[in-house]
């Protein structure tokens, strides 16, 4: 299938996707100190450089995006141009993430991974909750926790 916009559009588009201050991941930074944690962001002595770090509790936040981490829910869907490309750099990302999920747990690092669908989309939860849910496993001892949309 041919690609509806030009080579050079195209390029500029996916330059404008950011790997880091994305938009769930703000909405999380603001939510948890607004409610008094303090972090770190992006520290690059952890595995796979985690979106917020919390050294004080000994864990780590992602913020992951459907699209780009393959999620399983409605955010998600395979491009149809390029489907191998697609599949593979999807693929590799999901390696990334099991790679650095057991490198951080080796070191001690409790993990946490919200979800784009928790923050935006037609399964998205209130961001309140979500940052209540994120408050309330940062001060257990609960090793890991998943958020996703309903």
């Amino acid at each position: 299938m041919v690609d509806i916009v030009a080579a050079e559009v195209r390029s500029r588009m996916m330059s404008g996707i950011r790997s880091k201050n994305t938009k769930p991941e703000l909405i999380l930074r603001q939510g948890l100190h607004a409610v008094g944690f303090r972090f770190r962001l992006h520290d690059r002595s952890l595995p796979g450089k985690p979106d917020i770090v919390f050294p004080r509790y000994r864990a780590v936040i992602m913020a992951h995006g459907c699209f780009w981490h393959g999620h399983d829910c409605h955010l998600f869907k395979m491009p149809t141009t390029r489907p191998d490309f697609w599949r593979a750099k999807i693929d590799r990302n999901r390696k990334i993430d099991a790679r650095t999920r057991t490198a951080l747990a080796q070191a001690g690092w409790r993990q946490a991974e919200v979800w784009e669908c928790a923050l935006k989309g037609k399964t998205r939860l209130p961001h309140d909750k979500v940052i209540d849910t994120c408050g309330q496993w940062l001060q257990s001892d609960a090793a890991e926790l998943e958020i996703r949309g309903k």
